[in-house]
This record gives structure tokens, sequence and C-alpha cells, in this order.
């Protein structure tokens, strides 16, 4: 049996399975899959061989993974806890509260403690390796005879077409573990999107439900017609710029409104990305905000990746929130392509 067979994962916080579906392009055998948000099952079932269990994480019994892993030798937990206490897209204030979510990282910790398996790993925004609560994991971690190495990847140094920079974990049982450092060629928009179907705003490609592309105001429509790519609202006449970007308090928003680059990286898509307003989000050249489709390319999903059953309505802030929270697929074959070689490399 090869090393990349051996290995059996469950993927906690799984979202629509951009970790399972890359960790499994890397030739690890994901098993099971846990969120507690019932609109993952779909994505994830339908695009990935693990089973999906609705259920809080926070409430998982050591039990409930052992029984994932069955008889598997070689043994991954993967969890990335929701990380909206931790960014920097988080008010001051609230990141500096404990927030209840942060538990989830103390519920992960304990499983894994309780579980032991082979390999661990979990990614989140950058900011959290300044919490205590990242440090206690990490000493947890150790003091239970793990390696550890820790860093933040850029997206881009992977390959992905975006600007996003994750905290990305690692811990093994074997022996001492690192985290490399690659830098493959730089991956544009135009790379990733030029080839779909042109669609105006607000409407739909006929062959594809989830090219889709948010509706635009009569006011909004002037303004992207008048956006440059790589941009701000200040290209804009002066009637056509919101009040809010006229006081002093506005003027540090210049990305806002903004249209992409064909031939760089493409902002980090969040939650909001379907939304011209909500940050760089504009297509290069077409007058619209990108699509959902080209939202879930740029987090590396493939073109054919199902996020709804057939004929199901599209939700743009349902669909938004599961896309720009996502684990990009590249970092999850990244991540696998890691723990692959270092098996290797002990001699399994």
């Amino acid at each position: 049996m090869s090393s990349e067979a051996q290995i059996a994962a469950v993927d906690l916080f799984c979202g629509v399975g951009g970790l399972t579906h890359g960790l499994t392009k890397a030739g690890i055998d994901v098993r099971l899959g846990v969120d507690l948000d019932p609109a993952c099952r779909y994505p994830m079932e339908q695009n990935n061989a693990a089973r999906f269990l609705e259920a809080d994480v926070s409430k998982l019994c050591a039990s409930d993974i052992l029984a994932a892993f069955g008889d598997a030798r070689v043994t991954l937990m993967a969890g990335c806890a929701p990380c909206q206490p931790f960014s920097s897209y988080s008010q001051p204030a609230r990141r500096e509260k404990r927030h209840a979510d942060w538990e989830l990282l103390n519920s992960f910790s304990s499983l894994v403690l309780s579980v032991r398996p082979t390999f661990v790993t979990m990614e989140n925004v950058p900011p959290l390796r300044r919490q205590e609560i990242f440090g206690q994991f990490v000493a947890a971690l150790k003091e239970a005879g793990y390696y550890v190495d820790f860093a933040v990847v850029d997206g881009r140094d992977i390959g992905l077409p975006q600007r996003r920079q994750r905290l990305v974990l690692v811990a093994s049982i074997l022996g001492p573990i690192k985290l490399p450092k690659v830098g493959k060629p730089k991956v544009t928009v135009r790379d990733t999107i030029a080839n779909l179907p042109p669609i105006p705003a607000g409407k739909a490609d006929a062959t594809d439900p989830l090219h889709v592309s948010a509706s635009l105001s009569a006011m909004n429509l002037k303004r992207i017609r008048h956006s440059k790519p790589g941009g701000t609202w200040r290209d804009w006449p002066k009637d056509l710029i919101a009040p809010c970007h006229t006081r002093d308090t506005g003027t540090t928003y210049p990305s806002v409104y903004g249209r992409m680059e064909w031939d760089e990286p493409a902002p980090t898509m969040t939650t909001q990305c379907y939304g011209f307003g909500n940050g760089r989000f504009g297509h290069p050249e077409q007058d619209r905000a990108i699509s959902l489709r080209e939202a879930a390319m740029l987090q590396s999903f493939p073109k054919d990746y199902a996020f709804v059953p057939p004929n199901e309505p599209i939700n743009f802030s349902t669909l938004g929130r599961l896309i720009g929270n996502a684990v990009p697929v590249l970092l999850g074959e990244y991540i696998g392509s890691v723990l692959i070689e270092h098996l290797k490399a002990y001699g399994h």
C-alpha cells in the first residue's frame, strides 16, 4: 500500500470541502467532514468521497473521530475553526474580547489530545498567532509529544490567484516537521476566469447557475463604468462619489468600489465578494461584480464544483459566506503534500 493511501483524515469545520478537496488531490483519504452548517452537506458530499456529519464540534466525542478512522494506521485531524474573532476585518474591540468562537479552538485541542492522531493541521488568519489561545494550543501539542511547525503562507506563493495570507500549522507524532517555503509562478485573474462566458449584472449564464452576478443599481452601474482596473473611486466624476467617501474618515478606503486587474492576483475573497461596493470585486472589464463561480475559482475550486443541488435557488448571502470562508483547495493540496512527504521521510 502506498503512503498516500495510508493517511485517513477527518476534517472538522469542513465548510464546503475546500480543505478536503485539496487533501484528497494530494492523496489523503478524507473520510469524514464535520460542520454545524447544513448548507455545507451538499457541496461536501457531492464533490468529495467523505461522509458529512452535521454537528457542533464542541459536542463531538473522541469516539466519533475514532469511528471514522476505523483501522487506519496513520491518521490526520484537520481543524479550521471560524476565524472571525481573529480576523483583521473585525473591529478592534471585538478582536480584543474573548469571543465564544475562540473556544472552538480549545474544543479541537481537546479532541486532538484525546484521539492522538498521527498528524494535526489547522489554518486560520495570521493575527491568531499573536493570541494567547494559540500559544496554549501549540504548547499542549508539544507537551503531548507532537513536533509542531507553523508559518504564514502567502497564497500567491502556492499558485493561488489571490492575495490571501493564512496561518498554517502542522504537527506530527513521528518526528520534526517543517512547512517548506515555495515560490510558484504568479497566477492571475486572467489565468483563472478569462474563459468564462460574459454575463451582464444581475444575470446568470445559461449553462452554469453559479456563474451569476449581483444586480447593480443605476448609480453603481454608472460608477463601475467609470472604474479602471486597479483604480479607485477617486477616478470617478465628483457627482458619483458617495458622501461617506468625501469625509475624512472615508479617504482611507480606496479599495471599495474597485475593479480587479487582469494580470494580477485577485484581492482576498471575503464573504461579501459578490458585491461591487464591498471591495475590489468589480470584474476587470465587464460592468458588474464578479460572479459566485468566479469567486469560487479564485478560491481555486474547480470550475465544475457543485455548491447547490440542481434547480435550487441561488442565495448570494449564503453562497458568498460559504465561498469566502472556504479553505482554498490549493492550500489544502499544499498541506497534504507536506504531510505525505513527511510520512515518506519516516519510512512509512
